[in-house]
């Protein structure tokens, strides 16, 4: 690989073929100038630029980030995709570094920013909490700074956002509505639901991507699936009833019409995570 910039002496762009990148590694600009090849040993993460904008962002931070960060980023997200067995957007490097550098920093100096999506994000995204708080610990080891459990929630969306490929603002809407979904289903059952059985993880798998179409403003519409709404609707009409209520709640509150297909998919798993002990069957 050819150097075409160096950002700082660790971090330069390059030229992979017809493709221009961003090369990290301790000393990988070291004695080097534009025009010299990178040296191959010296490489410890290559990222592929993916538009102008993101080429611009990545090129301006690396540049006075300090290589620490980068490398405990990148153990972190080898550790979140070992843990979760999915791959991650690359961009995550980069989101996990800026926002774990402005953490450290504003703790440093006594700033501390609550997390108002804390408790949902504990609720709806266990497994990538989990990660967040050996993150807090690979920080206090990395930079001996305690920074508070609020930042474990933020990391935690950075790997959510990461494994959906998308934006912040989106994965913070989708968490709020996933939230009012679920409050919705307890005060209609009156109960609590049990966070440790498959049923419940299977739930909030259909609503992070019910949620995502909701913001997206994607929709279903499919005639075909009217007469097993029917079925599913004598079948199973308190989950049914429960599911019409939810779609009221989209309807007013975020302007969303449920096609069928999705009341009939939401009626199925509220009455599979409400009635676990029993046999759902189709």
């Amino acid at each position: 690989m050819e150097i075409k910039k160096i950002l700082n002496n660790n971090a330069v762009v390059a030229s992979k073929g017809n493709e221009e990148v961003i090369v990290i590694g301790r000393g990988v600009a070291y004695n080097k100038r534009v025009g010299d090849h990178v040296s191959e040993e010296t490489i410890e993460k290559v990222f592929t630029l993916e538009n102008e904008e993101m080429n611009r962002k990545y090129k301006a931070l690396i540049a006075d980030m300090p290589i620490e960060y980068l490398e405990l980023s990148e153990r972190i997200v080898n550790y979140a995709t070992i843990k979760l067995g999915k791959k991650l957007s690359e961009s995550l490097y980069i989101h996990l570094t800026d926002h774990i550098h402005f953490a450290v920093e504003r703790t440093r100096s006594g700033m501390i920013i609550k997390n108002g999506l804390l408790w949902e994000t504990k609720q709806l995204y266990k497994e990538e909490y989990e990660i967040g708080l050996e993150a807090l610990n690979m920080i206090l080891e990395q930079f001996g700074v305690i920074l508070p459990e609020d930042e474990a929630g933020f990391l935690a969306l950075h790997i959510v956002n990461a494994g959906m490929n998308e934006e912040m603002p989106v994965v913070k809407k989708m968490t709020k509505i996933m939230q009012d979904i679920l409050t919705i289903i307890k005060y209609h059952f009156r109960i609590e639901f049990d966070e440790s059985s498959l049923g419940y993880y299977r739930f909030i798998t259909h609503l992070k991507f019910f949620a995502q179409r909701l913001v997206k403003g994607t929709h279903y519409n499919r005639d075909q699936f009217e007469d097993m709404l029917t079925v599913i609707r004598e079948k199973y009409a308190n989950a049914y009833e429960c599911a019409v209520k939810i779609r009221k709640f989209v309807e007013n509150q975020h302007s969303y019409q449920l096609s069928d297909e999705e009341l009939m998919y939401l009626t199925i798993h509220i009455q599979r995570v409400v009635y676990k002990k029993e046999s759902t069957t189709i």
